[in-house]
């Protein structure tokens, strides 16, 4: 909330009557606004530019050298609980990538541990100087057809809306319920909008048709497109477009060809789910700037969508440019290309310099939050699936992508059992229930994962969180669900008997308590271990197991119910 002395200051700085805290002189600013690249001094105070012209007062002066100067980046949809650290050490990550802002939806968590889940995200990231914004969860649970932690109507969020940083109602992926005008999720919409809030869509598998539900409704964002044409059914029916380039789904490179000079302030950029080593490898939103430069769009246009389009998308009217009443979120850039950041600057301070973290300003909390147990009730047996014939649905996983193939295969079938065909890559699938003890297993099959011996196992499932594994044999498969319970939640390979790397994720079986440094060297090791057992290579087998679990996207999902077909929004026989 401004105050009036805080606004009088600014304007005596920008009246040459007080000094600035900070001058930024010599540099090229970009004006995400016009086009341009200007030139001028840059004077702040208390955070926020209060303007651009002759300045030179002021207790520091920073001389860019000609770099670019252009505002922070902004993911406009990311799950941080993708990165299994909480937020605190996610700014560790993002802002020497110059992501200072970033919209959260923390479904993850609350799908696990409800509104106390969310509390948790909100308090850790108050630690940082990364501005966290977050879009309360609109489906915990996400569909009726499985089982997760927690349940969250509408009467559940509403106080949460009282907070600062939540700013509106997360990706509403129960499409059904709003097309059918089901009274809960509906509420959810008005209460969002009572709140001056956006709501957001997830359109997966969404025709043109379909678009007029949730634009009838009120949702105005999207960022499920996966084609150029889908990208310009969702602007054409008036929303904001999200181009996302995370570690499963990498979609900008068939979406960019839906941007030109007319449209593209109705576009900008997300992750969505980005894992520690790619943010790490790749960046984050500089990665997709980056791409999309070198993919022929205009380095100033993609440095808008990364900016003002996407504050503009989520009604946040503080950030995302470099001008007077903007906060003093600030890149220095060595060129429009390669995007290299030199500095990176947060309300007005400087947080990296040179790729060198100020340390003081990133605080964590102690994590005292007590997690939901781990429960399970798997015995060897019910890993079994028994088929009549001797043809089967089959999940096909596509590598790098959130969508998988719906196969019809023969299978080898053994005293009305499936039997593992390592020659045909069909392996076993299951997904156990964690959260409240039901008992509930789904097996089925799947191809892509290419393991000749072993399994993997991991307790991010989305959007449920309940156990999910793939493997050669019942053996290893029980052994990796064994191990991740025992540690309390976690990732596992497991080699012909022997579990041969993990990583414990001890808060609600999503996020780890160390730091990402840690957390990188011991998923090096897991990928090494799956390259072991593995033949397929060139995606993250991990993050697209934990996707093979969520309903709502297409084609055929496995869930502790059973095989679920996105296309009959239904349950299938495993056996044709």
């Amino acid at each position: 909330m401004r105050k009036v002395k805080q606004l009088q200051e600014r304007v005596a700085v920008s009246d040459l009557r007080a000094a600035a805290d900070v001058i930024i002189k010599n540099g090229r600013i970009v004006n995400v606004f016009s086009g341009e690249i200007m030139e001028g001094d840059i004077a702040i105070k208390s955070g926020y530019i209060v303007g651009i012209g002759d300045f030179d007062e002021a207790a520091e002066i920073i001389d860019a050298k000609g770099q670019y100067i252009v505002p922070g980046f902004i993911d406009a949809h990311v799950h941080v609980e993708s990165a299994m650290v909480p937020p605190s050490e996610f700014a560790r990550v993002l802002l020497p990538n110059g992501v200072t802002t970033i919209v959260t939806d923390p479904h993850e968590i609350a799908n696990v541990a409800g509104a106390k889940g969310i509390e948790f995200m909100l308090a850790d990231a108050a630690e940082t100087p990364l501005d966290m914004y977050v879009m309360l969860p609109s489906s915990v649970p996400a569909t009726p057809f499985e089982h997760n932690g927690a349940t969250l109507e509408a009467s559940d969020l509403r106080a949460l809306y009282q907070h600062e940083k939540v700013i509106g109602l997360a990706e509403v992926m129960d499409f059904p319920s709003v097309a059918s005008g089901k009274t809960d999720i509906l509420q959810k919409i008005v209460d969002a909008e009572k709140h001056g809030g956006r709501i957001d869509g997830h359109g997966a598998g969404l025709s043109k048709a379909d678009l007029n539900n949730y634009l009838a409704v009120g949702i105005r964002t999207d960022h499920e497109s996966t084609t150029a044409m889908e990208a310009m059914d969702r602007l054409r029916a008036g929303m904001f477009v999200m181009l996302r380039e995370g570690t499963v789904g990498r979609d900008m490179i068939h979406t960019l060809p839906a941007v030109n000079p007319k449209n593209s302030h109705r576009f900008c950029f997300c992750t969505d789910d980005k894992l520690i080593d790619d943010l790490l490898e790749e960046g984050s939103i500089n990665y997709n700037v980056r791409l999309a430069i070198a993919n022929k769009i205009d380095p100033v246009m993609a440095i808008q969508m990364a900016t003002i389009n996407a504050a503009t998308c989520h009604k946040l009217p503080h950030l995302g440019a470099v001008a007077a009443g903007y906060q003093a979120d600030i890149l220095f850039l060595r060129d429009l290309e390669t995007v290299t950041i030199t500095k990176v600057m947060k309300r007005g301070e400087v947080v990296v310099d040179d790729g060198i973290r100020e340390e003081s300003l990133f605080k964590k909390q102690d994590s005292n939050f007590e997690s939901p147990a781990i429960l399970h009730t798997l015995k060897l047996e019910d890993l079994k699936l028994e088929i009549a014939g001797t043809a089967a649905n089959i999940i096909g996983m596509q590598p790098n992508s959130l969508f998988t193939e719906h196969l019809v295969e023969p299978i080898t079938v053994q005293n009305g059992e499936f039997q593992v065909s390592v020659k045909d890559d069909q392996l076993k699938m299951v997904v156990v229930e964690r959260h409240k003890g039901t008992g509930c297993v789904g097996v089925g099959i799947v191809k892509g994962f290419g393991i000749r011996h072993g399994a993997i196992a991991t307790t991010v499932a989305h959007d449920s969180h309940n156990i999910v594994a793939v493997g050669s044999s019942d053996a290893d498969i029980m052994l990796a669900i064994e191990h991740i319970t025992k540690i309390g939640g976690g990732i596992a390979v497991v080699d012909n008997g022997k579990v041969a790397a993990n990583l414990a994720l001890p808060i609600a079986g999503l996020l780890s308590t160390q730091p990402y440094e840690e957390i990188q060297h011991q998923l090096d090791h897991l990928n090494d271990a799956f390259r072991g057992v593995s033949a397929k290579q060139g995606f993250d087998p991990f993050l697209t197991l934990s996707f093979l679990t969520l309903p709502v996207i297409p084609n055929l999902k496995l869930t502790d119910q059973g095989l679920f077909d996105f296309n009959v929004f239904g349950f299938i026989e495993v056996g044709v």
